[in-house]
């Protein structure tokens, strides 16, 4: 089975590649020729998931799925939730962003979040979603070097390490997307 995973985001590529089956072929937007940005117009995360594997699936014809995933801290509200990615600014790094998270924490002792992974699969004219919750707290600097994104300050309920100081292996299968994923994996699987 060849399907296309809607995102330019390297690190996701590899969670995902690490996680599927080996029946299963992941193509990257690349891959297929599409360069074009997608825009991620919609205010939740199952909206901005749709808009990306509608949009290959419409302009490339290929089975595609696509995630948003956003970090949700209970004390803001949860934010920044479908803005994460661009928290501090349309085109901030990840540093930028943490930065952001951590002076917005400053002096807070509820540290409580989730990540929250929404993926979109649009497979065979049909539309499915499959979600992933990681609940946690925010950590008062960053630790590790491992992963991307918030995972130098998101730790995992029921661990001592952040996201960023976990192997692979382990991030994958305790995280957001990593739960997520093998949603859609065991969906996929009846239809391989």
């Amino acid at each position: 089975m060849k399907i296309v995973f809607a995102t330019n985001n390297k690190h996701k590529v590899k969670e995902i590649k690490d996680l599927l089956p080996s029946g299963i072929q992941v193509m990257t937007l690349d891959e297929i020729g599409c360069n074009e940005e997608i825009e991620e117009t919609a205010a939740t995360l199952e909206g901005n998931a749709k808009i990306k594997s509608d949009h290959v699936k419409e302009e490339y014809g290929y089975d595609c799925f696509a995630d948003d995933t956003g970090l949700e801290v209970e004390v803001l509200e949860g934010a920044p939730g479908v803005y994460s990615a661009r928290y501090a600014g349309e085109n901030a790094t990840f540093e930028e962003n943490v930065n952001k998270l951590l002076d917005a924490l400053e002096g807070q002792s509820n540290r409580k979040a989730r990540f929250r992974t929404v993926i979109s699969l649009n497979i065979n004219g049909e539309q499915q979603y499959f979600e992933g919750v990681c609940n946690g707290e925010i950590e008062l600097s960053a630790k590790g070097s491992q992963g991307f994104g918030y995972d130098p300050v998101f730790k995992p309920d029921g661990y001592d390490q952040t996201f960023a100081e976990m192997d692979l292996s382990t991030k994958g299968r305790i995280s957001h997307r990593g739960r997520a994923v093998q949603k859609l994996v065991e969906f996929l699987k009846k239809k391989a």
